[in-house]
């Protein structure tokens, strides 16, 4: 059920993705900052809660941490779906290139 919040968020920026502007991890910190900064609407948004901390620096760079078991278990598991995505889009933009695509002209 979290990973289907999250994917609706990675999909609605897929064009980003696609134009290599954003990456699918920060995309990843964007979505946790979203929820945890409004009052929880449902289930997704209550666990996201309760099991993860999000901290961000001066630069600007997040740090996601699971404040249990479980909240780590979650945090993997959304990064790594975060990069699966993210490879999915580039497989994609593949598809249609040819090696002489790559050379410089």
């Amino acid at each position: 059920m979290i990973l289907k919040e999250f994917s609706k968020y990675l999909q609605e920026h897929n064009e980003d993705l696609a134009a290599n502007k954003v990456s699918a991890t920060k995309l990843l910190c964007e979505w946790i900052k979203i929820v945890i900064n409004k009052n929880p609407k449902n289930h997704a948004d209550k666990i996201v809660h309760k099991e993860i901390m999000l901290a961000e620096n001066a630069a600007g760079d997040f740090f996601i941490v699971g404040k249990s078991e479980s909240g780590r278990t979650l945090v993997k598991a959304l990064y790594n779906f975060a990069l699966s995505y993210e490879h999915y889009i580039m497989s994609r933009w593949l598809q249609d290139k040819k090696p002489e695509d790559f050379f410089n002209k």
